[in-house]
């Protein structure tokens, strides 16, 4: 598979994993390090940048659409971001829970820049460890 290919394909993973569309971005990312000769680095920064897009997108879908309250999850994320505000966003990678946190930060009006951050700091974590566990893995059985 080409570099661009490879590229291509895990942004498109990684943006649809941060919806509530399967994306299965972690299988991609593990897959491409350990078949790919692409830089590490830089299978990172894709798979980052493609999922905080794609949490950026439900934060939009929040700020425009209707939010129904009547979901039990939907109230543990809206107690979350009212105790925790944008800082509730460390975990927006979390399954399911991380897509409500999103839309909810985007219906609250939550400032922008501390949103990101945090998104974009929980969901690098996330890629890190992935990351980390996929090479040690590598060498291990090497």
């Amino acid at each position: 598979m080409s570099d661009s290919l490879s590229l291509s394909a895990l942004f498109s993973s990684s943006f649809l994993s941060a919806t509530i569309l399967p994306g299965n971005s972690e299988v991609v990312f593990a897959t491409l390090l350990t078949t790919v000769n692409t830089a590490p680095w830089l299978l990172l920064v894709v798979a980052i940048t493609g999922n905080t897009l794609g949490g950026l997108t439900n934060v939009i879908i929040g700020r425009i659409a209707p939010v129904s309250k009547h979901h039990p999850r939907l109230e543990l994320a809206m107690k979350w971001l009212q105790r925790y505000g944008s800082s509730a966003l460390l975990l927006s990678w979390l399954p399911v829970m991380g897509d409500l946190l999103c839309l909810l930060a985007g219906w609250l009006r939550l400032p922008w820049w501390s949103v990101t951050f945090f998104m974009l700091l929980g969901k690098s974590l996330r890629y890190l460890v992935v990351m980390m566990i996929t090479l040690k893995s590598i060498s291990f059985f090497s």
